[in-house]
C-alpha cells in the first residue's frame, strides 16, 4: 500500500506505536467476542470534533461479503484490544448483538440526536467517563 500524499505531492509517513494506531489501520479490523468468537469488523470510527476523542467504533455484522450486514455503534470504551486475536474484544455475545441498536447501510443516523445516543448508551451501560458527546 503507498503512503498519502500532502497537498504538495510529499509523502505522508503512516506511524503505528505500541499505543497509537491511524484510523485507517482500524477500519476493516476484526472484532470478537468474550469466547474469542468472530462478530464482525470495524466499518468506521465515530470521533467527537471538539475533545478528538473516539466515541463509537461502528461495527459490521451479518450479511454476506458485505451486503445485508447492520452496522452496530459500539461505545469505544468497551473495547480492548487483544494482540493474540489481532483484533478487538467486546463483552457482549452474538445473541446481545442481535438485540443492539443498529442500522442498515442505506440507513441515515442523526449521531446529533439525543434519544439515539441515550438508546446506545442505555444498551451497553454507561461510559466510565460520562457523557462526551452533549447530551
Amino acid at each position: 500500500m503507498s503512503e498519502p500524499m500532502s497537498a504538495s505531492g510529499d509523502e505522508i509517513p503512516r506511524r503505528e506505536t505500541s499505543h497509537l494506531i491511524g484510523s485507517d489501520r482500524v477500519e476493516g479490523t476484526a472484532v470478537y467476542d468474550p469466547s474469542g468468537n468472530r462478530l464482525g469488523s470495524i466499518e468506521t470510527l465515530m470521533i467527537d470534533k471538539v475533545s478528538g476523542t473516539v466515541e463509537y467504533a461502528v461495527l459490521s455484522f451479518g450479511g454476506f461479503l458485505g451486503i445485508g450486514s447492520s452496522h452496530y455503534p459500539l461505545p469505544w470504551n468497551k473495547l480492548r484490544y487483544d494482540i493474540g486475536l489481532g483484533g478487538y474484544v467486546v463483552d457482549v455475545t452474538e445473541e446481545q448483538l442481535r438485540n443492539a441498536p443498529s442500522f442498515q447501510r442505506e440507513e441515515t443516523v442523526d449521531w446529533s440526536d439525543a434519544a439515539w445516543g441515550e438508546k446506545v448508551r442505555g444498551y451497553y451501560g454507561p461510559s466510565p467517563y460520562g457523557s462526551r458527546d452533549g447530551f
